[in-house]
């Protein structure tokens, strides 16, 4: 048996202006309705392509707030590894994402502070487009590991400041 060894990121090797791995998803419109029942959003945008197209007037189901939230969780979390602790997050949508379209999702570093408990700081500017069209803008912070006796995920109280 074999075990593979995950080497986490410190903070220390975060540059301000490296780019994230970019990810690319194919949405589904399975992942479009699964997404809004996870959340249990019942608005009908989200699973009912006639009432979407017909009533709302756009092309099909399209991702709700959480799902897009999810996405980003997870594109910052595939990039920190387990270590990497999402501290706060801010989006705002700007155009849908459809069931059909191939989701894009790219990131890079603003900043890389360390604040007065001595926890790691990572600042990241992050994307989800269509195409060349800007669907989402998002800033999410996220505390790293400064070295390897250090794990945000232990910090409590007055040592986690998000």
């Amino acid at each position: 048996m074999s075990s593979v060894a995950f080497v986490r990121p410190f903070l220390g090797d975060v540059e301000i202006g490296a780019q994230l791995p970019s990810l690319e998803v194919d949405v589904t419109a399975t992942l479009v309705v699964l997404g809004a029942l996870a959340s249990r959003d019942w608005r009908p945008m989200h699973h009912d392509h006639a009432f979407a197209v017909e009533r709302q007037g756009v092309r099909d189901i399209f991702l709700n707030t959480p799902t897009q939230a999810a996405w980003f969780e997870r594109f910052v979390t595939d990039w920190s590894g387990p270590f990497g602790r999402l501290g706060r997050m801010t989006f705002r949508m700007r155009e849908p994402v459809f069931a059909g379209d191939r989701m894009t999702m790219r990131g890079e570093v603003q900043a890389v502070t360390v604040d007065d408990t001595g926890c790691g700081w990572v600042e990241l500017a992050l994307t989800m487009s269509v195409g060349d069209q800007l669907c989402t803008t998002c800033t999410a912070r996220v505390a790293l590991p400064r070295d390897e006796h250090d794990n945000p995920w232990q910090r409590r109280a007055d040592r986690w400041q998000p």
